[in-house]
């Protein structure tokens, strides 16, 4: 399957560098002849959103969260599998502008009709794609989605890009998920944990 990239801010960049020569991939960018530099460095074209989406198969919306509302909006995605990291986070930090009762995975969906939406990599801080793929080998990405085709396919990449698989059932799972990606940011920033930092489930033998 072929992935596209949109957005090539510090998350689109690091799983940019863990998927290079793991699987097509495909990067899309607002200034096309800014991100060449980039691209060619972990050798992989870069084209602007539209033409990166129709190539491809899965679309990470590596993107702000009012971004990718706009990119779901376009009708775009009709078909793709759509990979959401986004945490839909207020201006100043201090919290979630959406939660609970909704999620951004499922705001995305509802704007993306045609799109199989798929909740994941929220998670995790930029820093960890740079960290060895020893270390982060079982990191979990939390995924939650509807159709478990497409959960399967991001799961796939997932896998490849050097992470564990946490599935966390349909996509308003996400609801959960993206409070959990708030609270990472709260103890990496606010309470000074840093960045090197992701949750994790852990099995207690009793």
């Amino acid at each position: 399957m072929t992935v596209a990239i949109l957005g090539l801010g510090n998350v689109g960049k690091g799983l940019a560098k863990r998927l290079a020569g793991k699987t097509e991939l495909v990067l899309g960018a607002r200034d096309v002849a800014a991100a060449e530099a980039f691209a060619k460095s972990v050798g992989v074209n870069v084209t602007d959103y539209a033409k990166a989406i129709a190539v491809a198969d899965i679309v990470v919306l590596a993107l702000p969260y009012a971004h990718a509302l706009e990119v779901a909006k376009s009708g775009a995605l009709n078909g793709k599998i759509v990979v959401d990291p986004t945490n839909p986070i207020k201006p100043d930090f201090s919290g979630l502008a959406i939660g609970h009762t909704t999620s951004a995975a499922e705001e995305i969906q509802a704007l993306a009709k045609g799109a199989k939406v798929v909740k994941g990599y929220n998670t995790i801080f930029a820093s960890l794609f740079d960290a060895s793929t020893a270390a982060t080998t079982s990191v979990p990405v939390f995924l939650a989605g509807d159709d478990a085709a497409a959960v399967d396919a991001v799961a796939e990449i997932v896998t490849k890009s050097g992470f564990a698989v946490e599935r966390v059932g349909g996509l308003d799972g996400a609801r959960l998920v993206e409070p959990l990606g708030m609270l990472n940011i709260r103890f990496g920033y606010g309470l000074g944990r840093g960045t090197a930092i992701a949750p994790n489930w852990l099995a207690v033998a009793a």
